[in-house]
């Protein structure tokens, strides 16, 4: 095994995250701790106000932990700027939401060259790599078409691809089928896990779908501040 595969993808050590002050503090995480590996699939299953979105915020760096440390590839980042934690964000971390948030202005192609151009990579490159994400997740014919002109499902997998198009190490996805009805969600989920596997991805997906649940690596949830594994 190489050193790559050895290191975690997303590693989440004793964290603890509070709000408020005072008599008024509510305390959502206590010590949680969790490990992704590369090309693991891992449910987050929680009721709403267990801490589910505090969680990813904390994997996704949008927001520090209290206590405790995440480790994006094994670095550290509780003590890095908030310049660095962008940086490392926007190269490291995709995020897959419950609406698709696409660009409508812009085509599914255009939708993917921006993040990447954001990052530095030029515009060729970029419009390369999106063209080849697309017909992955089979919308190659559909490259042109401004988000409106897509179907619920194809911009979501239009989404996805956006989340990897930098190359991520981690992908955090919140309820990415929770606004599709079963078939369309049990295709989008297909897409995904699929390219989570080829891509060596590790992907923390946030769902109150049981059966998409049960078809990923490890089913976790959130039970007073901290992270059990479910079986």
């Amino acid at each position: 095994m190489n050193e790559a595969a050895r290191v975690a993808a997303l590693t989440l050590d004793g964290v603890e995250r509070r709000y408020g002050r005072g008599e008024t503090t509510v305390e959502v995480l206590n010590g949680a701790s969790l490990e992704l590996s590369p090309g693991q699939s891992v449910a987050l299953i929680a009721p709403s106000g267990a801490g589910k979105s505090t969680l990813l915020h904390l994997a996704g760096l949008l927001e520090r932990p209290d206590a405790g440390e995440v480790k994006v590839g094994g670095a550290a980042t509780s003590t890095m700027s908030d310049d660095k934690r962008t940086a490392l964000r926007r190269t490291e971390i995709g995020f897959v939401y419950q609406f698709h948030h696409l660009l409508p202005e812009f085509s599914a192609l255009e939708n993917l060259v921006l993040p990447q151009m954001i990052a530095g990579l030029p515009r060729t490159r970029a419009a390369a790599r999106a063209r080849e994400l697309l017909a992955y997740l089979g919308l190659a014919q559909r490259e042109s078409h401004r988000p409106a002109e897509l179907s619920g499902g194809e911009q979501q997998r239009v989404a996805i691809a956006r989340a990897v198009a930098n190359g991520p190490r981690v992908l955090l996805a919140d309820e990415p089928t929770g606004n599709l009805d079963p078939k369309t969600a049990d295709h989008v989920f297909a897409t995904l896990a699929a390219l989570v596997k080829a891509s060596g991805l590790a992907a923390l997906i946030a769902t109150h779908n049981m059966d998409l649940a049960a078809r990923m690596d490890r089913r976790v949830t959130i039970r007073d501040g901290h992270i059990k594994e479910m079986d």
